[in-house]
């Protein structure tokens, strides 16, 4: 995509980062509208026009990758600030490639700019997790769920959630399959970013997000079976 490519070089400037958000923060509800509406004509335009309109829309989205990035700096502790500018103008090219890919999509029912500023947040936020994960291993046999029916009873843990426990390890061993355990371990007992899974497993949320519901309907339906009420205990486990 040539323009990609032309805009990647562009807008990335540090005046992207602090100071820079005040007067766009600060202008009023009208002049974010009209600059919104000029913005989403100059893309939907040819030539000059939307070449403008392209720079200032990556500009933006520079700009929003950033303060998410910000948002997350305990994460990327590690990473040096040229590495978060890197980050965030890569953020900004794939957020501006589905913009264009959805323009058609856009209805109106929020201002363009916010609706554009939705896919640059997606964009910085899954690259930020998977830095953070980078050189990381995600261990896909691991066998951690065993450890819940290892628990005993404590004075902090009464003898029916220890029995809970010992129940939901079960569920895990005879009711999922492999690839259900897989998944359920990492994302909801061991906290790897979904994202970072999809990349591992070369797959996709989509795809690991309907295993890990399959899983959990899976294991309410076991343990229901089994006679625990997950309802009275504040919601899903």
């Amino acid at each position: 995509m040539p323009e990609r490519m032309a805009l990647a070089t562009a807008g990335a400037a540090p005046a992207a980062r602090g100071p820079a958000d005040a007067p766009r923060a600060m202008k009023p509800a009208a002049g974010r509208a009209e600059e919104s509406e000029r913005l989403l004509d100059g893309l939907r335009a040819a030539g000059a026009a939307r070449e403008a309109a392209l720079t200032e829309l990556h500009a933006l989205l520079v700009r929003g990758a950033h303060h998410e990035l910000r948002r997350r700096r305990e994460l990327l502790a590690h990473v040096s600030h040229a590495e978060l500018d890197d980050l965030a103008t890569q953020a900004a090219d794939d957020a501006l490639a589905m913009v264009l890919a959805k323009l058609d999509t856009f209805r109106g029912a929020s201002r363009f700019t916010t609706w554009a500023y939705k896919f640059v947040l997606l964009e910085a936020g899954v690259k930020a997790r998977r830095r953070a994960w980078h050189g990381r291993e995600v261990v896909l046999d691991d066998d951690s769920w065993r450890r819940l029916a290892d628990t005993a009873p404590s004075v902090q843990r009464s003898v029916e959630d220890a029995e809970l426990l010992r129940a939901i390890a079960g569920a895990i061993e005879t009711g999922l399959t492999a690839h259900q355990r897989e998944v359920f371990t990492a994302l909801a007992l061991n906290g790897v970013p979904i994202d970072v899974l999809a990349e591992r497993l070369a797959t996709t949320r989509g795809a690991l997000y309907k295993t890990l519901h399959d899983a959990r309907r899976k294991l309410r339906a076991t343990l229901a079976g089994a006679g625990h009420d997950l309802d009275d205990r504040g919601g899903e486990q």
